[in-house]
């Protein structure tokens, strides 16, 4: 069985590397759950093969009878974890891209479990496969090899050979742990636990299917079901799109009046550093150490690249924000952290800055978000066509949501970005006309004077320079200078060249405007959006607040939707769902294939459906949250290994009963004192087996 294992990975690296696809998070997760998975194939095989042996038959013999017996229950059963798998593969959109390669990667990795079991598998236990006094050891011989290569590995560790020493210390330790601890306790766990285990079960059987006991049973089992439901619904746990994950990094985003000067936005990026500097001196109420001891690097970033990236109003990366900074709490590795919290930590800096010092700048204090981009965790989108009335009604809805006591969000605002200043060059059209002087020719002169003209080149061996012609840059920030700047035009009625003062025909008027005007899909949107605070649940939040907007009224022609994480988390639970029902169709599709029947098919598939009760009581007992993304694949996987050992132990109750009416000669159905016996053996042979893949998918 060790072999099992690291030839399985290897088929699966050759067959990952052909792909082209990278050792990264999801594939290592992959590997990860299908480590307790692709053993399962060969401990069934090599549990029957050795169980033949054990009555008597040759290894050979024992080899073909073993692997003939459970060759195909075991394909059905790697197709139908294959099946639940295979609709994640097909997983749409930005989501699908980061999470595909889990099911990709686990359908390589049990398809070569698959081959290991029935090919490489079965030639082992023939060539070391014993029964018997397999099990014993000359204790001399082992305890002169562990010594020789424990010296070995510490020579090799003074010559600071130190891979292979620490190899050949840690082999000759092994010898000496399973010679002396692993091979007693496995002896016992075999030869004595597990037979009294099965002779339980077996009892268990009969008491089960006893008279009217299956009926009593069977119906406690479909109340424990409904019951595990109705539970679920009282306790209602919490709804989350992406585990919350413990912070990496803090960030603090700075945001300023537009047409802040980067000076003015670097000193208060300065305060601001310097009372997240006075938070990280605090002391852990827990660990009873300051937070600092726990942090990496504290730096500050004004200008340029410092907008949050799940801000709606970010344009891109590097977009030029003189009002906008970001001071950054790095931490460092979890190992390294000294058991700090750093969602505590961000808790604390949420706390310690002080806003009120700061009136004129908005402050958001965020972490870095685990999974794809999917938008705040509160986004509501409003969508008209007269801009006016958008801006009126989204100040009206943030009014709304701010009065009506729902807590638990950062702080709702808007992605307006209103008081843009400007200078509006009103020209006098009339003027200008008596003047022969074009609008053409006053936006020429001011942005030759403001962002220059290339004028000539200066050459310097192969290379070309540039030579740019502007006005200096105390004129440049002089609005009288620049108003004074010549246009320069030639009199069509002459065609002399003539040049007049721009304020001749032109007066500055200080304006404001709209930073920006967003669509989607076409029409005019304005998006109000919020993060939600440490200890809140985004999906509760946002219920509060629909129910609290539906008697909102918008004018004609306008209307608002609920997107961001909210959206992305009702599209994926939508599609979860689908999988789940493409994967149980599958499932039944091979089952059908495999028994050519629909009685064992739906047995197999009540199993499925039963299992869910552990899921649900599990959530409630433990008050686990219901995350859509892990627990939907979870529920998912577990439908296609939950019919594994179904099939196993269906289709060997059906052998045994196959080879009863065979050797007593009876045609049609067997009698129920037939069926029970055959239920009874089939499920104490098959017991250890499906206990065995249990706990190693578990321990997995």
């Amino acid at each position: 069985m060790g072999v099992a294992i690291p030839m399985s990975m290897f088929l699966s690296f050759m067959v990952l590397s052909f792909l082209g696809i990278t050792i990264n998070m999801m594939t290592l997760f992959a590997l990860i759950m299908a480590l307790g998975m692709l053993v399962d194939n060969g401990i069934v095989v090599v549990e029957n093969v050795h169980r033949l042996m054990d009555e008597g038959f040759s290894p050979i013999e024992a080899a073909k009878e073993g692997v003939g017996e459970v060759a195909w229950p075991i394909i059905a059963s790697t197709a139908t974890t294959l099946a639940a798998f295979l609709p994640l593969a097909m997983w749409p959109g930005i989501m699908g891209e980061f999470m595909k390669y889990l099911p990709i990667t686990l359908i390589i990795v049990l398809s070569s479990s698959l081959f290991v079991a029935l090919v490489i598998n079965p030639a082992l236990t023939v060539v070391f496969m014993k029964v018997g006094d397999d099990d014993t050891y000359d204790k001399k011989k082992v305890n002169k090899w562990s010594l020789i290569l424990t010296a070995l590995g510490g020579l090799l560790l003074v010559a600071k050979v130190i891979a292979l020493g620490n190899l050949l210390v840690l082999f000759g330790l092994v010898l000496l742990l399973n010679v002396y601890i692993l091979t007693p306790l496995s002896n016992k766990f075999q030869h004595s636990f597990l037979p009294k285990l099965e002779n339980a079960y077996e009892k268990t059987l009969n008491f089960a299917l006893r008279k009217k006991n299956p009926i009593w049973i069977f119906t406690g089992t479909i109340v424990l079901f409904i019951m595990s439901f109705v539970l679920l619904g009282v306790a209602q746990p919490r709804v989350e799109f992406f585990p919350i994950n413990e912070p990496k990094y803090v960030n603090v985003f700075i945001e300023m009046p537009l047409g802040t000067k980067i000076q003015e936005t670097n000193e208060v990026s300065k305060e601001i550093e310097s009372q997240v500097a006075k938070v990280l001196e605090l002391t852990d109420s827990v660990m009873n150490l300051k937070f600092k001891e726990s942090v990496n690097a504290l730096t500050v970033q004004v200008g340029s690249g410092t907008s949050d990236p799940g801000d709606p109003m970010a344009a891109g990366g590097n977009e030029l924000t003189p009002h906008k900074a970001r001071v950054t709490v790095e931490f460092k590795e979890y190992a390294l952290r000294l058991g700090i919290n750093s969602q505590a930590v961000m808790n604390a800096i949420r706390e310690g800055i002080s806003k009120k010092n700061f009136p004129d700048a908005v402050l958001t204090i965020a972490k870095d978000r685990a999974g794809p981009p999917a938008g705040k965790p509160i986004n509501i989108e409003l969508v008209g066509d007269d801009f006016d009335i958008l801006v009126a009604e989204s100040e009206k809805m943030v009014n709304v949501i701010k009065n009506s006591g729902i807590k638990g969000y950062e702080e709702i605002k808007t992605d307006l970005e209103l008081g843009k200043p400007e200078m509006i060059i009103d020209i006098d059209n009339a003027k200008a006309e008596r003047l022969s002087v074009s609008t053409n020719d006053v936006a020429s002169t001011l942005r030759t004077a403001l962002y220059g003209r290339e004028v000539s080149k200066f050459k310097d061996g192969e290379d070309d320079y540039p030579i740019e012609l502007r006005i200096g840059e105390s004129e440049r920030n002089n609005m009288n200078a620049l108003m004074n700047q010549p246009v320069t035009f030639r009199d069509p009625t002459n065609g002399k060249i003539k040049q007049i003062p721009i304020n001749t025909i032109a007066k500055l008027v200080p304006a404001s405007s709209l930073g920006s005007i967003k669509r989607k899909e076409l029409q005019r949107v304005v998006t109000i959006y919020s993060n939600i605070l440490d200890g809140y649940n985004a999906t509760q939040i946002n219920d509060e607040i629909k129910d609290l907007l539906s008697d909102y009224k918008l004018p004609q022609g306008y209307d608002y939707k609920f997107t961001g994480e909210q959206e992305s988390q009702e599209e994926e639970l939508s599609f979860l769902m689908r999988a789940l029902a493409m994967a149980v169709f599958l499932i039944l599709l091979i089952i059908i294939g495999q028994f050519n029947k629909m009685s064992a098919p739906i047995i197999i598939l009540s199993s499925v459906l039963l299992s869910t009760i552990g899921v649900f009581l599990g959530l409630i007992i433990f008050n686990m949250d219901f995350i859509i993304i892990m627990t939907m694949i979870g529920i998912i996987s577990l439908a296609g290994i939950v019919v594994n050992n179904a099939i196993v132990l269906i289709d060997y109750t059906l052998l045994l009963m196959e080879r009863t009416r065979e050797k007593l000669n009876i045609q049609g159905r067997v009698s129920k004192k037939v069926l029970v016996e055959s239920i009874v053996q089939g499920g104490k042979t098959r017991l250890r087996p499906v206990l065995l893949t249990a706990i190693t998918t578990v321990l997995g």
